[in-house]
């Protein structure tokens, strides 16, 4: 018997019985947690948003959330349908993303991420909506318009409903040209404004000058803004602010400005000045 005994590998013995307790622990303490779940209640409501912008805030999302749900606090957690009232707020046009759950405490947490505008257009109707990242379309509010960058002109591409796609290849373009501004410390602070002229090119609107900077399309973007660096700091100085009325970079690796009176011009100094950045 007691030979038995000490061939028994208690170690082994030992592990199993800890390892069967653990289980039983772990059992008693979710089946006590889930009842607890069961009966607890929601004592508040905590909206966090986020983004740079402030087309929504916490009031208007706790409002949308009352109308479809009424209030939650005092709801038992497990019936509130965090999936659907999640979904819902996915669908408005100015949230890219939105999450909901529950602390033990009793605490539900709403979390938005906000939807990033880019760029303001205005078509040639009068039309108006912003262009996210992803080149989604945003409505409009008159409740809070961002500092951005605004596309006006002979912009035939309308707006039929919230988070369309952008289908032009021209307000691709121009979407294009504001991102290649933004990253610019330079181009940022001298570009107020874009515009499309009749031929469909598109025009930057200075700060500092009335010239029109042609750049066409948003090809060779990093070439047409090298060569508009030069005009400033290299032409401009040498005949002056109001010379030219134009300057167009839109051909690849030249600069033809024109002088003011509807005089073409592109003088050999200039194209000088050009080649030798190039």
């Amino acid at each position: 018997m007691l030979r038995k005994l000490r061939d028994i590998q208690w170690n082994r013995v030992l592990y199993f019985t800890l390892f069967f307790i653990g289980v039983i622990v772990v059992v008693v303490i979710m089946t006590i947690v889930g009842k607890r779940d069961e009966q607890q209640l929601c004592k508040e409501v905590k909206i966090v948003i986020e983004g740079t912008e402030a087309f929504i805030d916490q009031s208007d999302i706790s409002k949308l959330i009352a109308q479809n749900y009424g209030s939650f606090v005092g709801k038992k957690i497990n019936g509130i349908p965090f999936q659907r009232v999640e979904k819902m707020l996915k669908k408005l046009p100015y949230v890219s993303d939105a999450s909901i759950h529950a602390d033990m405490d009793g605490t539900i947490k709403v979390n938005i991420d906000q939807r990033e505008a880019v760029m303001r257009v205005i078509n040639k109707n009068g039309r108006e909506f912003y262009v996210d990242p992803k080149g989604l379309k945003i409505p409009t509010t008159l409740k809070y318009i961002p500092h951005i960058m605004v596309a006006t002109g002979n912009i035939s591409e309308g707006y039929n409903e919230a988070l369309d796609t952008v289908s032009t290849t021209l307000v691709k373009d121009l979407v294009k040209v504001v991102e290649f501004i933004g990253k610019d410390e330079l181009w940022s602070n001298q570009v107020v404004q874009i515009y499309v002229n009749a031929d469909h090119d598109i025009e930057l609107v200075p700060r500092v000058g009335t010239q029109q900077l042609i750049v066409g399309s948003a090809d060779s973007l990093e070439q047409k803004f090298e060569l508009l660096k030069t005009f400033y700091t290299q032409i401009m100085p040498k005949v002056g602010i109001n010379a030219y009325g134009v300057v167009n970079v839109k051909y690849g690796g030249q600069i033809i400005c024109e002088k003011r009176g509807n005089w073409s011009f592109a003088d050999d100094q200039t194209k000088k000045i050009a080649n030798n950045t190039l």
